[in-house]
């Protein structure tokens, strides 16, 4: 049984100075840090736009949408500003695979004074409304539609959730907080690059108060993060080097959105190249190893050609020529 936590956010966070965001706002923040608060990547880069929407949703209690392709870091976003909120922040992935029972809870058999008995164990949400939580649902738009009629009932800040097994009727805690990210806005897969999301009901859409878009960093900005966590190539030599990788990166996205490839590289996956380069000493076998070979082999000679065109060269097949 997870415990319920008594803590109440206890101070004031000055959005300028936390998150270099030109604004007077403030918003609740806890003092003291338990392990439901993620932890902060000092060298996380905020979204302006989609700061200021995730920051309105934990100061003013509004249910917040981040929408925008993968690998743009929606969820990581949300956790990062958690981390510096110190605000317990809970992941929750609706896969096909989440029914009802994982969110609302169900009947286990315990032993108590010796004896089996039959007890509810609340799920996830119910656990959440009722603690100081920010709960964010992952692929909001992939869930059963089981599962997302339950959600319907507290997207309304001030909805009560009645929990019919139990005949109990749960209050939100007054710093329970909901967020969701997702590939589509709710229209369902209309581009066909993501199969499996489902169409969204308008009713729970209009229930959603903020709806942002995330969308790839800039050249410069990922090219600080990629060199913030990898200090060797912080000079002219390696900063053309990830400069090129971040083009092929970009080349992928474009490719991706088109239609003309299925597999995209995101942020991670360029960091991840970065430091398997240092690894092989060769980045163009580190390209392969890490990112190519999870392609499809009908999509990797363009894939291949993204690269020869920013590099210049061939890629490697193996590494019989390359000294570690």
């Amino acid at each position: 049984m997870i415990p319920n936590l008594t803590l109440q956010p206890d101070i004031k966070v000055s959005i300028k100075q936390t998150f270099g965001i030109d604004s007077q706002m403030e918003v609740d923040a806890f003092s003291e840090k338990n392990d439901y608060v993620p932890e902060i990547d000092k060298n996380y880069k905020f979204d302006r736009d989609t700061t200021l929407a995730i920051i309105s949703g934990f100061a003013f209690n509004k249910r917040v949408l981040v929408q925008g392709y993968h690998g743009t870091g929606k969820s990581t976003h949300i956790e990062q500003i958690a981390a510096r909120l110190n605000w317990p922040c809970i992941r929750v992935n609706l896969d096909s695979h989440i029914s009802r029972i994982d969110l609302i809870g169900k009947d286990a058999i315990i032993l108590k004074d010796g004896k089996q008995i039959t007890e509810f164990k609340e799920g996830i949400l119910p656990w959440s409304i009722q603690n100081p939580v920010a709960l964010v649902f992952d692929e909001y738009d992939a869930g059963r539609p089981d599962v997302m009629f339950v959600i319907q009932r507290v997207l309304e800040a001030e909805g009560n959730f009645t929990l019919l097994d139990k005949n109990k009727v749960i209050k939100q805690n007054s710093y329970f907080r909901l967020f969701a990210t997702s590939n589509t806005i709710g229209l369902g897969d209309t581009s066909g690059l993501y199969h499996g999301t489902q169409q969204i009901n308008q009713g729970q859409m209009d229930r959603w108060n903020i709806v942002t878009t995330l969308n790839y960093l800039s050249l410069e900005k990922e090219m600080e993060i990629i060199i913030a966590k990898n200090k060797n190539f912080n000079n002219s030599k390696g900063r053309e080097k990830i400069s090129n990788m971040i083009k092929v990166a970009s080349l992928t996205r474009k490719g991706f959105m088109s239609g003309d490839i299925s597999t995209v590289m995101s942020p991670r996956t360029v960091l991840h190249w970065a430091e398997n380069s240092e690894i092989f000493k060769d980045t163009g076998y580190a390209f392969r190893v890490t990112f190519l070979n999870k392609c499809d082999d009908l999509e990797k000679n363009i894939i291949a050609e993204y690269y020869q065109r920013c590099f210049g060269d061939e890629l490697p097949e193996s590494l019989a020529n390359i000294q570690i």
